[in-house]
């Protein structure tokens, strides 16, 4: 078989993504040519030094297709396909973009604020625990009966063996005049080891991001020690807690998306979204600018203007 001029070299998966390899392609043809059972440069360098007829390799960066190609074809030259350097600047204009998410706030029409909700009623005994809490009920229940014995003239001692608590249970509620006194530091105002990872979840939350399960593996990375049944729960109380509905601010990657189209091909109200985010955030008009010019580069390929 005549080797091709041009050789694509890139890597494949398994459907399952438990092996990968690497494929070669016929860039003039657009078709596959062989398939190589690892992506070990020794393999590549192996394959290339038998058709030396190669003249150009169309790769990506990776380190093991350079020396490969290198040491199996150095009469050839190496280039980037244009798949890769645009996946590229797309990876790099989405990173770019949420470094900037605030600026996207712009693009949220401001909400009414909603109704006022109506305070809760304070419980008539003063207590920081409502009527109907668990703790606090049977807290009072076991205080009442406590307090009704001693004043019968019941010894601690019998209260103790009549109600079956031990000895320290009656000696708590029998000196607590109300059992309101009890109640300091159940659970109150815990810090959670959640706290600080907080901010990120809402960020990430506001970005139509709302799986609990991914969310979790974002943030153990950063330092979480946490379950991830904490991070379900503060994500299903998101969920179901009532709030206004106000439009959301477009996520990094929409924005994104806006600056690697084509003008031309942008609906007029994203490219009135995308005007108000540039006027708004210098960085971000600066990106659009330098990705536009990029992609005249790529798609025209105007070699012959380089030296100017």
């Amino acid at each position: 078989m005549t080797a091709p001029r041009v050789v694509g070299v890139d890597e494949y998966a398994t459907r399952k993504g438990r092996h990968y390899g690497t494929i070669l392609i016929d860039i003039e043809t657009r078709r596959p040519i062989d398939l190589l059972p690892d992506r070990e440069a020794s393999s590549l360098a192996a394959w290339l030094g038998a058709r030396p007829g190669i003249e150009v390799i169309c790769r990506d960066r990776a380190p093991f297709f350079a020396e490969g190609a290198t040491a199996g074809a150095p009469q050839a030259v190496q280039v980037a396909d244009r798949w890769h350097l645009w996946h590229n600047v797309s990876e790099a204009a989405e990173r770019a973009v949420a470094q900037h998410r605030r600026c996207l706030g712009a693009l949220v029409t401001a909400a009414p604020d909603p109704d006022p909700e109506p305070a809760p009623e304070k419980d008539s005994s003063g207590s920081p625990w409502a009527t109907g809490h668990r703790f606090a009920d049977r807290t009072r229940a076991r205080h009442a009966d406590v307090h009704a014995l001693l004043e019968a003239g019941h010894s601690r001692r019998s209260v103790q063996r009549q109600l079956g608590m031990t000895w320290r249970a009656v000696k708590q509620l029998a000196e607590a005049k109300a059992p309101e006194e009890l109640f300091t530091g159940q659970w109150q105002n815990r810090p959670s080891v959640l706290d600080d990872y907080k901010p990120y979840l809402d960020d990430r939350w506001n970005e139509d991001c709302t799986n609990a399960w991914k969310l979790w593996e974002e943030i153990v990375p950063l330092g979480y020690k946490g379950s991830y049944q904490r991070v379900r729960a503060y994500l299903h109380k998101k969920r179901t807690s009532p709030r206004p509905v106000v439009a959301r601010p477009p996520s990094p990657r929409t924005v994104a998306g806006w600056i690697l189209r084509r003008p031309e091909t942008l609906p007029e109200p994203e490219q009135l979204l995308l005007k108000t985010v540039r006027t708004h955030c210098p960085e971000i008009d600066a990106l659009t600018r330098h990705v536009r010019a990029f992609a005249v580069m790529l798609t025209e390929r105007q070699g012959e203007c380089l030296p100017g």
